[in-house]
């Protein structure tokens, strides 16, 4: 599995990012099923309505309720981590989006991502020591 960041939903849906054009050939190429957490489907969900309208925020969710990708539950036990993380990472600064998925990461055992982000995700660690692909 491959973890999506909301940059890459973003390129996805919303013909006028930058990497529009990337983000369909890597999806039309990609062999593996995409994995996200429910903060970066709010965090893009709530992106796509301000920048490309309710319809491409709705067309997010609708690929979700299909089985397009996946979604890891972030539990109650994991919010301590990620406040961790937040802190760790401040001068990014780190969002909760991104913590969530340092811990998936770190519940996936690999950091392969697909992501526009390629500053924080250059920065961050899962498990404080490994680096994002």
């Amino acid at each position: 599995m491959i973890i999506a960041d909301t940059g890459f939903w973003l390129a996805l849906l919303n013909r006028r990012d930058h990497w529009h054009s990337r983000a369909k050939e890597v999806m039309s190429q990609l062999e593996e099923p995409l994995i996200t957490t429910l903060p970066v489907i709010t965090e893009a969900a709530y992106m796509l309505s301000q920048k490309s309208g309710l319809d491409k925020s709705i067309e997010l969710m609708e690929d979700a309720h299909q089985g397009r990708f996946d979604i890891v539950e972030i539990r109650r036990e994991h919010f301590d981590r990620m406040a961790i993380l937040m802190c760790q990472y401040a001068d990014l600064p780190m969002d909760l989006a991104d913590a969530s998925l340092l811990i998936l990461a770190e519940k996936l055992g690999h950091g392969r991502i697909l992501s526009t982000d390629q500053c924080d995700f250059q920065a961050y660690r899962w498990k404080n020591r490994h680096p994002f692909a």
